[in-house]
């Protein structure tokens, strides 16, 4: 199941606190980006297909304060937690690359 994050105070306990134990990928996502829908469904099966990965979901219009401190500029980005902090990042709606790295960082 994805999580969706709306504060920077669920960022820093649901993204950095549990990156420690587990990886973390974060969708920066907006509802009137087309790549982001696009690519919604692939990250909701990813969510349930890697049990033991935590996806979660920050809409840019709706938590500006996380957005602006993981230094968002397009939609979608990807993000990678692990250790307790980002590991790896990427734009664009390429399952094919999001997949790959989820398999490259469990």
């Amino acid at each position: 199941m994805v999580k969706y994050i709306k504060n920077l105070d669920e960022f820093n306990k649901d993204v950095l606190e549990l990156s420690k134990t587990k990886l973390v990928v974060v969708d920066f996502t907006a509802t009137w980006c087309g790549p982001c829908q696009f690519i919604a469904p692939v990250f909701e099966k990813m969510a349930q297909d890697y049990p033991d990965v935590e996806f979660v979901k920050v809409d840019v219009d709706d938590a500006n304060d996380v957005s602006s401190k993981c230094g968002i500029r397009s939609m979608p980005t990807f993000q990678f937690y692990k250790g307790g902090q980002k590991v790896d990042d990427f734009s664009g709606a390429d399952k094919d690359v999001l997949e790959k790295k989820v398999k490259s960082l469990m």
